[in-house]
């Protein structure tokens, strides 16, 4: 393992399952992801401090993933410089339309790469942050070209 890691931040326990979709193509990359509960809207002060304490305690990316208001991406934007990636979840009556439109609408210099709803969002995001580490890591780099002539599958080889 790399010492490349994402904090990976659920709006709440109920998300967990379709950001776990990812967990292998982290393992894949060589990337840690410690995912953890914290609410923009239930329990704002521990986001802010995830998110503001964030590239002291090591990582290089934060990944949000949250459903309806989805305000959890834009307020870690709020307290971090490191590249905010925000995964809208289905939930709600909009059937995640409204985490979506609430993700990507960030006002200007407050910056969210913004995916897909749902898994396949969720998997892009681990995609997106072997792309950026591979910039500085030979190895994530080695990875990414095989995973993508590859057809973008995994493999069981690293």
């Amino acid at each position: 393992m790399n010492d490349e890691k994402v904090l990976v931040l659920i709006g709440s326990e109920s998300d967990r399952g379709v950001m776990e979709t990812a967990l292998p193509y982290f393992e894949y990359f060589g990337i840690q992801a410690d995912i953890r509960v914290s609410s923009a809207h239930r329990s704002p002060s521990t986001t802010a401090d995830l998110a503001s304490g964030a590239r002291e305690n090591g990582y290089r990316a934060i990944i949000c993933a949250a459903g309806m208001a989805a305000h959890l991406a834009g307020a870690c934007a709020a307290h971090s410089d490191l590249p905010v990636l925000g995964v809208p979840l289905a939930g709600g009556n909009l059937d995640g339309m409204d985490a979506l439109l609430s993700t990507v609408q960030m006002p200007s210099g407050v910056p969210v790469a913004t995916f897909a709803i749902g898994k396949a969002g969720a998997i892009n995001s681990a995609v997106f942050c072997a792309r950026i580490f591979s910039l500085t890591n030979p190895e994530i780099r080695t990875r990414l070209t095989r995973f993508r002539s590859s057809g973008s599958k995994l493999s069981n080889s690293k």
